[in-house]
């Protein structure tokens, strides 16, 4: 049977990466790390809680994000307001399958694809599903993977506005969506850091 360093009484610190000797400490104490002085204890407190409520805050967000329009160009007095997949259809039609995929794996793949994903984790750790450490591991990195992705299409919309205004032909303005989408990205990206990845090494390696 393989000792954890929670069983040598051992914490590491998440900002240094240094190991300190915590002995006396139960297992969900709190202490300081000797070099940064930041808390320290062997799994984060109320790790599963707190990437749970971000989790779902952001799928009751992702649902307006896609529905409501994201942006409206008006060109001439005229303009529809545009939501994420009416906008990736538009971009596909218009002969531009390539910023098209890219908009939709942004936009809408890469964000459902890590919330399951979360889920999945976390309901391994409470509900001890058939999953070993190294599929979960597997599937934790990938999470932190493609979450740099997240932002890319407001990256495009926002150099799509620049461009915009710089030429003069027409002008940009954004819908509840976009507030919405930021939210979703804002509240995934903190669903993944609170989850601690040494919770995936309490589990039985079958």
């Amino acid at each position: 049977m393989t000792i954890n360093a929670q069983q040598r009484g051992i914490a590491r610190c998440t900002e240094c990466g240094k190991l300190s000797h915590l002995p006396d400490l139960g297992d969900n104490s709190v202490a300081s790390c000797p070099r940064c002085n930041v808390a320290l204890s062997f799994r984060k407190p109320q790790s599963l809680q707190r990437s749970w409520a971000y989790t779902v805050a952001a799928i009751a967000l992702l649902l307006p994000a896609n529905i409501l329009p994201i942006l409206t160009v008006i060109s001439f007095g005229q303009g529809d307001p545009d939501t994420i997949m009416s906008g990736v259809v538009k971009l596909w039609v218009s002969d531009l399958q390539a910023i098209a995929a890219i908009v939709f794996i942004a936009s809408i793949a890469v964000p459902v694809l890590k919330l399951v994903i979360l889920i999945i984790l976390m309901l391994v750790v409470q509900l001890q599903l058939p999953l070993n450490r190294q599929q979960c591991t597997v599937l934790y990195r990938f999470i932190h993977f493609i979450g740099r992705w997240s932002m890319l299409d407001l990256f495009m919309i926002s150099i799509l506005v620049t461009l915009v205004h710089l030429g003069n032909i027409a002008t940009v303005e954004s819908g509840p969506a976009a507030t919405a989408f930021a939210a979703v990205v804002v509240l995934t990206l903190l669903a993944a850091n609170s989850f601690d990845p040494r919770l995936i090494w309490d589990l039985d390696d079958e």
